[in-house]
């Protein structure tokens, strides 16, 4: 059995300036209240690049008490403490920032707290008002943010999570590492939060500290980073625990009310029902009908996606994942409920979220590419027949009727930009894809040197490759683009049937074409979440060019435009609950299949 009662671990990168005076302070103040051979002293050496590595054995040649542990690739600073901490013989554990900023005559507090007075970690602290601590503000402005931020959102009583100054009990420490999923610059922070979740005794005691180097706020680490961090640790302990099936019935049926609600602000369910009144109700049913048609077809075309990607699932259960995004679609702004998902098909599949995300992404840029190309052939059509003068007087501001004008306006400036924009991305994406330099990897390197760089880079890698996966693919892109304009044509047909069931007869061929560039320069401006004269984008769009285009009235194109609308969004909600009920609650094939059923990475 060791004697050794007391593990002290150095984590080093690159310190071959100051490492051997830190090794040589150490075990002085450790000499000075434990009895020699009690105690050691291990250099956690992290991938370093310079001397570090020679020094450490240097010192490991001149003192019984010092060991090195190497690691021939980084690990990152949580990462090497861990494979240290792993390696150490002592039941009490601590380790120090090797540049000694906190005065080591606390050292003795630090390992006793835990080795004699009973508390399971210790940890000094730079924000208790004993502490005697000389942070410029461009440290300390940061830090108190991030300490506000840990203790508000993980409900930690710890007021200095990041001072390199912390002892364990090994039990304790060993206990709770298994759940400790970061291995940076956050792990000693998810440490101190799970402690303290666990009911662990934590001891947080004023220290004095002095800054040894200078440091700067770096976009990638403290941003993406540490941020991500602190929001993933919130999702594992506070929500995803009260994630149970009732609770999310619960929240899917809030998510629908709250749809439906926020319509109103928008359409007048009794301006509604009174246009509504005015039409065939058979062929309002008919175009219901056939708005639910294309929801198969977005869940085939999603799973055709995710082929291309690399993950293959069933249509079924991601029409249902489609139904409940489109659900949220209508409640948050700028397409947020796209997010929702994404949590499904990784929560129910595994599917990782950059992968979902950009999956998310290519759908939403092959809807927009479609409606642009749908929009740009009928305006090309317009001025090839020398019919586009009715058009260019709307777009030019002559009048129509008030409010729907000013509207139709600005919902074509923004299809235009909208427009615009997608065919640049794609034109992006595409020439990105062919070339073989990594401009991911070129930007976050040029943002940040941390390792924390290398795992942001990674992830927006994997989610810029999944799209340039998809763009160069031939095959998918004819299949996915055939798809969509499919769903699109099935979005005019629709308007179509509305139209004819207020009785518009103008002729078919008239009516078809202004309804394709309507409903593709409505959806255009849906994009941007803006309403002005109390007139969505979309039936503002949808009225200007219709009466540009045709003979039709004002009020009859406002009134086709609503009722098309609605029904749309009325089909979504109520396939979005039924979705949310099926994937949540019920025992169903469409969800739980198997409940540890994983995506299937094609070959």
């Amino acid at each position: 059995m060791t004697a050794v009662e007391v593990s002290v671990v150095l984590p080093a990168y690159n310190e071959e300036a100051q490492l051997r005076e830190t090794v040589e302070i150490t075990l002085d103040h450790l000499g000075a209240f434990l009895p020699a051979g009690t105690f050691e002293v291990l250099i956690a050496e992290d991938g370093c690049t310079d001397r570090t590595p020679e020094i450490a054995d240097e010192l490991v040649a001149e003192y019984d008490a010092v060991r090195h542990v190497h690691s021939s690739e980084r690990r990152g600073r949580g990462g090497a403490l861990e494979y240290a901490f792993r390696q150490a013989e002592g039941e009490t554990l601590a380790y120090l920032d090797t540049d000694l900023a906190t005065d080591m005559r606390h050292l003795e507090t630090l390992i006793e707290s835990v080795r004699s007075e009973g508390y399971d970690v210790a940890t000094g602290s730079r924000r208790l008002e004993e502490s005697d601590a000389d942070r410029p503000a461009k440290r300390g402005v940061p830090s108190r943010g991030y300490n506000g931020l840990v203790r508000l959102l993980l409900r930690s009583t710890v007021r200095d999570h990041q001072c390199g100054f912390k002892a364990f009990d090994r039990a304790v420490l060993f206990d709770l590492l298994d759940s400790v999923e970061d291995d940076h610059w956050f792990w000693d922070t998810e440490l101190l939060v799970r402690a303290q979740r666990s009911g662990y005794r934590v001891r947080e005691f004023p220290v004095e500290w002095t800054p040894q180097e200078d440091s700067k706020v770096d976009l990638v680490r403290d941003v993406f980073g540490m941020g991500s961090q602190i929001v993933r640790t919130w999702w594992q302990l506070s929500v995803s625990p009260r994630i149970t099936r009732p609770v999310a019935l619960g929240a899917g049926t809030a998510l629908v009310l709250l749809a439906l609600l926020l319509m109103t602000l928008y359409l007048d369910p009794s301006e509604v029902f009174s246009r509504i009144g005015d039409a065939d109700p058979a062929l309002l049913v008919v175009a219901g009908a056939v708005y639910l048609c294309s929801w198969p077809l977005r869940g085939t075309r999603y799973r055709d996606i995710l082929a291309t990607i690399g993950y293959r699932e069933r249509w079924t259960f991601l029409t249902g994942a489609v139904f409940i995004s489109q659900t949220g679609n209508l409640v948050f702004p700028a397409r947020a409920g796209d997010a929702v998902r994404a949590y499904i098909i990784k929560a129910r599949r595994s599917i990782p979220y950059p992968s979902g995300f950009a999956s998310l992404a290519v759908e939403r840029v092959y809807d927009l590419l479609t409606i642009t190309v749908l929009a740009g052939t009928v305006l090309v059509a317009l001025a090839a027949t020398g019919s586009a003068g009715d058009l260019q007087a709307a777009v030019l501001g002559e009048p129509v009727d008030g409010d729907q004008s000013a509207s139709g306006q600005t919902a074509l400036l923004v299809a235009g930009a909208v427009g615009l924009a997608v065919l640049f991305a794609v034109a992006l994406i595409v020439w990105t894809a062919r070339s073989e330099r990594n401009y991911v990897r070129w930007l976050v390197d040029r943002l940040s040197s941390d390792r924390y760089a290398d795992t942001v880079a990674t992830v927006v890698e994997q989610f810029a490759g999944d799209i340039q996966t998809v763009a160069v693919n031939r095959r998918a892109f004819v299949v996915i683009g055939a798809t969509s304009l499919v769903i699109w044509s099935i979005d005019v047909l629709v308007a179509v049937i509305v139209a004819l069931a207020f009785g518009v007869d103008i002729g078919l061929a008239l009516l078809v074409g202004a309804s394709f560039f309507a409903v593709s320069v409505g959806n255009l401006a849906k994009v941007l979440p803006l309403s002005p004269g109390g007139i969505g984008l979309y039936e503002g769009a949808f009225t200007l060019l219709m009466v540009a285009l045709t003979p039709i009235g004002t009020v009859l194109a406002l009134s086709i435009a609503i009722v098309d609308h609605a029904i749309k969004n009325v089909v979504t909600l109520v396939g979005g609950g039924v979705s949310m009920a099926l994937l949540n609650v019920s025992l169903t094939s469409a969800v739980e299949e198997n409940p540890t059923e994983e995506a299937h990475p094609q070959d």
